[in-house]
């Protein structure tokens, strides 16, 4: 039995529909799919089949992708780039793992850590070809506002000859360490559980001026914690709200005690740095690789060091110059991490899962377009999540995907993560070999590489000119996220950043526009009639159509919308056809009470009573016959009580932009129906999906008043109906609508009251 034949037992019919409805609304519906395309319908369903070898296969090669295309790899025409890349990408892991360990607040070699084990085991699970995975700047600044925080150098204060104090490194470090291991242990516990639930489109929350006003708020960030290794002075870490300004503030007070010799060295490490990057971008196109200049900015100093170049200056004696000091050679056995710091960094580890996902996810989708491959944006949520799990417990920080790194990866001839394989090993034999070469590093040279590399991120400040331009609301949500993790920090921040962006979309659905729709002569085009001169308004109906779908927070705005589109006001002409039925009401009485008088003042003389007509012409007892003759009394028109009269019968509501409602939308409808039937306009719905139609036949919308027959597939089938209509009522002794049943009734014979209808309640 194939796959297709097992799945197919295993599915619900409902979900079967809705799996080939899927399916044939992108491959025509006229077309028989194959047994091929059958498999590929039903694995998109992800819904659970019987055991067999080739669902475990599926499976397998699902949470394993290299599987499936690693046996096809091309050699000979792959390999040779791959390399490349991989040793470039390599070369650049090197410094950026050192300069980010230490944006984390932890010892430089968690850096190397954070660029070998997750690297690699990127290469098993991911779906990218093109993405770099690794330390991140925004990550690891969101890392170390919680290691400053938590574990602050002040705790790890102790006294020297019993007068002057210092900071334990070595065990604030290691304290540190252990801290940062259980964050991104559970970090990468998050980002399993939401892509083994399919939680992937949980980035979709994160609009791109959201994420790009937060990374450019989190660079500032970056900026100003590498100040204090630029200009060499010892500073106190904040934390919380305000605390970046608490930074500045504190930063500028001990300017007068720089370190020159820092000062010099950061700069021209920064002046070096941009110029060569901008370099490499000039000349990309005849360079076979980038100019690595990062890593000439951390060797040179060691050769300097190491062979008393400049007559033999030692950089830390001589001036003070903060170096990286010791970095272990060999890796780490695994070790378990605390669980008991869950509790406490549950929700920056969150943030961190969310917004380290939505910069990897975003990349790849932008290199998976430009090289014609699909990104699985479940499978990188679980790839991401299973590196930063087992990274954690190798000493590993939180990572993500690296612009720079990715698109040198990309440029320079990557086509697999292959490339991410070789450059592992680079960091592997750094780790094993020469790591130690970097004990005497600047801390400025490494702050250098940071600041550097954050040139990219203040471009986008271009954003505010380009979305002042296109929209408005947008721009909004940039300066708003981009304030709120200046002011909050990078954690509250990117809550209130979501939680405002969430509300700008409430805002827009709250107010959409709404239209009146015209027909476009000779054709079955409909637009609105404001926008498009062309489009005509179709005689005697009214087409409404909302750009918003319809529910609790905009359906009574929809309403409003629909009577003051309509051009009269309804509910005072409800309200003056109430009052004029009242009256009716109490003339009858009146009339009932004195032919009653009569009736009995004849029967008490004994004389026969005179037809009323005989008297004073037709009245009451004309009525009651006539009525008697009909069958059942007819209903009061407008007309007949001497109001005005809508200038069009019907109304087509466009559903085409609704997508779902809700029992309060539902409620609303109903009220619509109603008040325009009160009016004598009938009222109908077009283009509604089957979806929606299923909501309102749940929530009780129809009756004996409101039927499928008022719903049409399309405006221009409900349009010809209604004239089709008209026309039979037209020719007809019987019209078919009761609002015209209702007009010949009251042309026909004099007004009068139905038995006891109860007009004043309204649902």
């Amino acid at each position: 039995m194939s796959l297709v034949s097992l799945q197919w037992t295993s599915i619900p019919e409902s979900q079967v529909g809705m799996a080939a409805e899927m399916a044939l609304s992108h491959r025509g519906p006229h077309r028989v799919l194959s047994e091929a395309e059958l498999e590929e319908v039903f694995s998109s369903c992800c819904l659970p089949t019987r055991c067999s070898g080739s669902a475990a296969k599926s499976l397998l090669f699902r949470f394993l992708p290299f599987l499936r295309w690693l046996p096809r790899y091309p050699i000979k025409d792959w390999l040779l780039g791959d390399i490349v890349s991989g040793f470039s990408v390599g070369i650049m892991h090197l410094p950026q793992g050192l300069a980010y360990a230490l944006l984390a607040g932890l010892p430089p070699v968690t850096g190397l850590y954070s660029s070998f084990y997750p690297v690699f085991l990127y290469f098993f699970f991911g779906t990218s070809r093109h993405n770099s995975v690794g330390p991140f700047a925004v990550i690891s600044v969101m890392i170390g506002s919680l290691t400053e925080s938590l574990m602050p150098s002040e705790d790890f204060m102790i006294s020297v000859n019993g007068s002057n104090t210092t900071i334990d490194e070595e065990r604030r470090d290691a304290a540190r360490v252990e801290l940062v291991a259980a964050i991104t242990v559970l970090t990468g516990i998050f980002q399993v559980a939401l892509g083994l639930l399919q939680f992937g489109f949980v980035v979709t929350y994160l609009s791109d001026p959201l994420v790009r006003g937060y990374t450019t708020a989190a660079s500032v960030h970056v900026l100003v914690s590498q100040l204090k290794n630029v200009f060499g002075i010892s500073q106190g870490e904040a934390s919380g709200p305000l605390s970046l300004f608490v930074t500045i503030i504190d930063l500028c007070k001990k300017l007068p005690g720089t370190n020159v010799g820092t000062l010099v060295t950061a700069i021209i490490a920064i002046v070096v740095i941009l110029i060569v990057k901008e370099l490499n971008h000039k000349f990309a196109a005849k360079l076979p690789m980038p100019i690595p200049i990062e890593v000439g900015s951390v060797i040179l100093p060691q050769i300097i060091v190491s062979t008393g170049i400049s007559y033999g200056v030692n950089l830390k004696e001589k001036f003070g110059i903060s170096v990286v000091g010791n970095i272990p050679s060999g890796l780490k056995p695994p070790v378990v991490p605390n669980m008991s710091y869950f509790g406490q960094v549950a929700g920056n580890a969150f943030a961190i899962a969310v917004v380290g996902y939505a910069i990897c996810i975003s990349l790849g989708k932008i290199f998976a377009l430009k090289h014609g491959y699909k990104v699985d944006s479940n499978q990188e949520l679980i790839a991401l999540g299973l590196c930063n799990f087992l990274g954690g417990f190798f000493q590993c920080f939180a990572i993500s995907c690296s612009m720079s790194r990715s698109l040198v990866q990309e440029s320079t001839g990557g086509n697999s993560q292959v490339a991410g394989v070789i450059a592992s090993l680079v960091i592997l034999v750094t780790i094993l070999k020469i790591g130690e070469l970097f004990r005497d590093l600047p801390k400025a040279i490494l702050a250098a590489i940071i600041i550097a590399n954050l040139k990219g991120m203040f471009k986008q400040f271009k954003d505010l000119c380009t979305l002042w331009k296109s929209n408005k609301v947008d721009l909004l949500v940039w300066i708003v996220t981009f304030i709120a993790t200046l002011l909050l920090n990078l954690d509250i921040g990117l809550a209130a950043s979501v939680a405002f962006g969430l509300l700008t979309v409430i805002f827009r659905t709250q107010l959409p526009h709404y239209s009146i729709l015209g027909r476009i002569s000779d054709t079955d085009v409909y637009r609105d009639v404001v926008e498009y001169e062309m489009a005509q308004e179709v005689p005697g109906v009214k087409i409404f159509r909302s750009s918003s779908t319809i529910y609790f927070a905009n359906v009574e705005l929809y309403a409003e919308a629909l009577k003051k589109k309509s051009g009269i006001d309804v509910d005072r002409l409800i309200e003056k056809k109430k009052k004029a039925l009242k009256k009716l009401k109490k003339q009858q009485k009146k009339l009932e009470k004195e032919k009653h008088c009569h009736d009995q003042g004849a029967a008490d003389t004994g004389s026969p009573s005179l037809p009323q007509h005989a008297e004073d012409g037709p009245g009451v007892s004309v009525i009651e016959l006539r009525s008697e003759e009909s069958g059942a009394p007819s209903e009061p028109t407008l007309q007949s009580l001497g109001l005005p009269k809508p200038n069009f019968h019907a109304v087509i509501l466009d559903f085409s932009p609704i997508n779902f409602v809700d029992t309060v939308a539902i409620k609303i409808l109903k009220n619509i129906f109603r008040d325009f039937h009160e009016i004598e306009v009938d009222v109908f719905i077009a283009s509604c999906s089957v979806s929606v139609l299923a909501q309102l036949e749940r929530g009780n919308f129809f009756s004996s008043a409101i039927t499928k027959a008022s719903f049409f597939p399309s405006v221009h089938d409900a349009v010809e109906h209604i004239s089709r209509e008209r026309h039979q009522a037209s020719v007809s002794t019987q019209p078919c609508c009761p609002s015209m049943a209702m007009e010949r009734a009251a042309t026909s014979t004099p007004p009068s009251l139905p038995p006891q209808v109860d007009h004043s309640t309204r649902m």
